[in-house]
């Protein structure tokens, strides 16, 4: 489940268009946690931003014109109308033996833990049990993913599913959040809460679970297709996938964090996309999200991974604008100009020699 950052694009950095250099606009905030992008405060950042916007001006031009027709493409081959909230019923309960995360019965957001989140051999043995699980529910829920099914069947399937494993689904109640997991659909970039609309033919979902058991948190995610989806949009979702196992593949201990953005980044704009810059990975143990957090676009992030170290990495690309509008509800965030969105995470173990996927099976 990722976290929010209030970025002040307009001191962070700018873009060079048309030969000019522009300052990017503020998103505006959520009322998820706020975090600060560092600004530079390089003199010479602009320039080596130009520099290097005229060497690869061809290139990027190329890809703007392709992504453009993709986006047009994507949204008109179907006629798909702009996303709507369904009917959101009420949450599903949880049997009193199940241990809770200390955050359950409070509607306000937790702090973020600032201590990063390094394991003994007993809390790893346990992180591992808890990852393990979220693979294997978020990969049940994707094979109920079907046209006419509504994400609120989803939600009360993996309900089930961890309960039944004597887990809780750490989403539920996390800030007042009323589902037990995350689908987010189309242009919805994350924390899409289920309700009654159904999945249509052509649409894509993707599947953020998190559960906590015997104290720890593992959390994955996943985007599945729904019938039969268009090709450029299913490019989207290869590239978001492979996104993530490039972010991953920079990883061990020593390794700087701000290494993961940059991998990311370099891979998405071989294609065009955009890498969303307003959410954040985290680490995550007993806690749900604590400190390091996981930019996953180009930042000058100080500090350096730790044998040991648990967090997720969970980028996500768009086809489109990476800017974003959230609903009145103060979770579902959306694409500005409705344009698809895609995400996939991971949770991971920092190694001596590189990084172990947790969230596996």
């Amino acid at each position: 489940m990722a976290l929010a950052t209030s970025t002040s694009l307009s001191h962070a950095t700018s873009s060079f268009i048309n030969g000019e250099t522009k300052s990017l606009s503020s998103f505006s905030q959520l009322r998820n946690h706020h975090f600060h992008l560092p600004s530079s405060k390089n003199a010479n950042f602009t320039k080596q931003l130009v520099i290097y916007a005229k060497r690869l001006s061809g290139l990027e031009e190329a890809l703007r014109i392709r992504r453009e027709r993709e986006l047009r493409g994507s949204t008109t081959a179907k006629r798909r109308p702009p996303l709507r909230r369904g009917r959101v019923s009420q949450r599903l309960p949880v049997p009193d033996d199940i241990p809770k995360p200390p955050y359950v019965g409070s509607r306000e957001l937790p702090e973020i833990a600032k201590e990063h989140q390094i394991h003994d051999a007993e809390g790893l043995a346990r992180m591992r049990a808890a990852c393990e699980l979220a693979a294997r529910v978020v990969d049940y829920a994707g094979t109920l993913v079907r046209p006419s099914v509504t994400t609120n069947e989803i939600d009360k399937a993996v309900h089930q599913m961890i309960i039944d494993a004597g887990a809780y689904p750490s989403p539920l109640g996390y800030g007042g959040f009323p589902k037990s997991v995350c689908t987010s659909v189309n242009e919805c970039m994350c924390h899409g809460i289920p309700d009654s609309r159904q999945l249509q033919d052509g649409d894509i979902i993707n599947i953020d679970v998190t559960v906590y058991l015997n104290g720890y948190h593992g959390d994955t995610s996943k985007t599945f297709f729904c019938g039969d989806v268009s090709e450029s949009i299913k490019r989207l979702v290869k590239v978001t996938e492979e996104c993530l196992h490039y972010g991953i593949a920079v990883c061990k201990d020593g390794a700087l964090f701000r290494k993961i953005g940059k991998r990311i980044s370099e891979h998405a704009e071989k294609f065009g996309y955009g890498v969303v810059n307003r959410f954040v990975g985290h680490g995550i143990g007993t806690v749900f999200h604590s400190e390091p957090l996981i930019f996953h676009h180009r930042n000058d992030k100080s500090g350096s991974m730790v044998e040991g170290q648990t967090f997720t990495i969970e980028p996500i690309l768009t086809l489109g604008s990476t800017e974003c509008v959230t609903w009145e509800d103060n979770w579902t965030t959306l694409t500005a100009d409705g344009s698809p969105a895609a995400q996939f995470e991971h949770t991971i173990l920092i190694t001596k020699t590189g990084a172990e996927i947790l969230t596996t099976y």
